[in-house]
């Protein structure tokens, strides 16, 4: 594996701080879209039902 691949494989695992979530979500020029959340690369996505604390992480859910 390169370094350009190493490193971005890095950048996905890293996560986000609850900072870095806002300020992303504050650069979109509408801020009424509705957000979701996918697990396989926007292939599908489901709404965010829950925002919650486990485990000193902040765990975003979706509740069929």
């Amino acid at each position: 594996m390169d370094d350009q691949s190493q490193e971005k494989k890095a950048w996905m695992m890293a996560g986000k701080t609850i900072k870095q979530l806002i300020s992303e979500l504050e650069s979109f020029e509408d801020l009424s879209l509705i957000v979701e959340l996918s697990i396989d690369g926007g292939v599908s996505s489901k709404p965010i039902s829950l925002i919650g604390r486990k485990n000193d992480k902040c765990i975003i859910m979706n509740i069929d």
